[in-house]
């Protein structure tokens, strides 16, 4: 607050201010009132003029009295040197003779402030099989129920509640590595039965192209991990590959493809219920593997990669 008043106060103005409070006597609140500042402002301005004289009134530099000292280039080296060796901010502080915000601050400028920063980033491994049914991936994108378009569309809230309490679907995804080519369907949950069935239809789905299928790979949830699913890879003659734990990248392509799904077909359009947005995920799918593009391949269509393409035949998929 006082800075603002200070600025509207000119040398002269101070002057004034000095001349009511020492010469004509009058009390600093009535001052502060008349020119518009606090009282407190008035005390600091009749302090400096006492002091000081006509000089105290003057503008001053706004630059701190000390400025902090830069750390030695030296002792910086040290302190890198030291953390790289994986010792913490206190262990380094002692060592270099420091205080612990001088480690923290040139650590910081370093991009060396957590451990984690001293573990070199994991490159990116990009791999693609080369014939259709080496290896295909499976996921589950987890989509709620709903009787009604939301309020985030509609902008009413009353009796959108509605829909709380309709559920869950579960949108099981396939996706072949090489060809890129797309299956999916939308079961009641996501329990060990479903996964198993859904295993079926897909190896299913990729034989009726001409695709035999030889690995699996899901990441470790449990209906992936139990009995009845090995039991499922071993009775088709699959290998099942599994990905490493809290590392999602490993399965991208399945990953790419459900965020693909969302924004394309889930999220496209505002749908009555979700029964209609079900309805329309076939004849979106068929668009995806038959008519649209895709990066990944040269922007390729994923049914071209079978040496199939121009069969525009309508496959959908119970």
């Amino acid at each position: 607050m006082d800075m603002h008043q200070n600025a509207r106060l000119t040398p002269l103005g101070r002057a004034e201010l000095v001349r009511r409070v020492l010469e004509e006597r009058q009390p600093r609140s009535a001052v502060a009132a008349a020119l518009g500042v606090c009282a407190r402002t008035v005390g600091k301005w009749v302090e400096r003029f006492q002091a000081e004289g006509a000089a105290g009134l003057e503008d001053r530099s706004s630059r701190p009295h000390r400025l902090r000292s830069p750390t030695p280039e030296a002792t910086c080296e040290r302190i890198v040197e030291l953390r790289r060796q994986r010792w913490t901010g206190k262990q380094v502080a002692e060592a270099a003779g420091v205080s612990p915000a001088t480690v923290s601050r040139v650590l910081r400028r370093a991009g060396l402030g957590r451990l984690r920063d001293l573990e070199p980033a994991e490159p990116v491994r990009r791999y693609q099989r080369q014939e259709p049914g080496e290896l295909i991936h499976l996921d589950i994108k987890k989509l709620g129920r709903f009787d009604r378009i939301g309020h985030r569309i509609t902008g009413h809230h009353a009796g959108h509640d509605r829909s709380r309490g309709s559920g869950w679907e579960f949108v099981h995804v396939c996706i072949d590595d090489a060809s890129r080519l797309a299956f999916t369907q939308i079961l009641p949950d996501e329990k060990q039965e479903s996964a198993v069935a859904f295993l079926q239809a897909a190896v299913a789905y990729y034989r009726s192209l001409g695709v035999t299928v030889a690995r699996v790979m899901t990441d470790n949830g449990s209906c992936y991990r139990s009995k009845a699913f090995r039991k499922a890879c071993l009775d088709l003659g699959l290998r099942h590959i599994r990905t490493r734990p809290y590392t999602p990248k490993t399965n991208g392509k399945a990953e790419r493809f459900i965020q693909t799904a969302l924004r394309e077909w889930a999220y496209a359009q505002a749908y009555p219920t979700s029964r209609h947005r079900a309805a329309e995920l076939p004849a979106w799918l068929h668009r995806y593997n038959w008519h649209r593009p895709h990066g990944g391949i040269n922007y390729q269509t994923p049914i071209s990669r079978l040496g199939i393409a121009g069969n525009n035949l309508l496959r959908l998929h119970s």
